[in-house]
């Protein structure tokens, strides 16, 4: 298996409830790179990327997401790797 990268957006109750520190440590407990923020929209946005079973561990546990959350949807679309070296929370 080889890298792959996403950028994913969440939808439903996703801010104000620790989604992106949830992200942000579930991500680096699974070695997988990138970022999360908070769109305006009211979503949560991700980059990530790293080996496939890594990010597909952390896709399937954004579905459900931290115990606060109530996510609606998961949307992914492919990405060009870019070479992220560690899982931060953008502002």
């Amino acid at each position: 298996m080889g890298s792959v990268a996403y950028r994913v957006t969440v939808t439903g109750r996703v801010q104000g409830v620790g989604f992106r520190a949830w992200t942000a440590w579930t991500a680096r407990k699974l070695e997988v790179y990138g970022w999360v923020r908070n769109a305006w929209s009211g979503d949560v946005e991700i980059f990530a990327e790293g080996p496939e079973a890594s990010v597909e561990a952390l896709l399937a546990a954004l579905e459900t997401g931290p115990s606060m959350a109530r996510v609606e949807r998961v949307m992914k679309e492919s990405a060009a790797s870019q070479g992220h070296a560690s899982f931060d929370i953008e502002e």
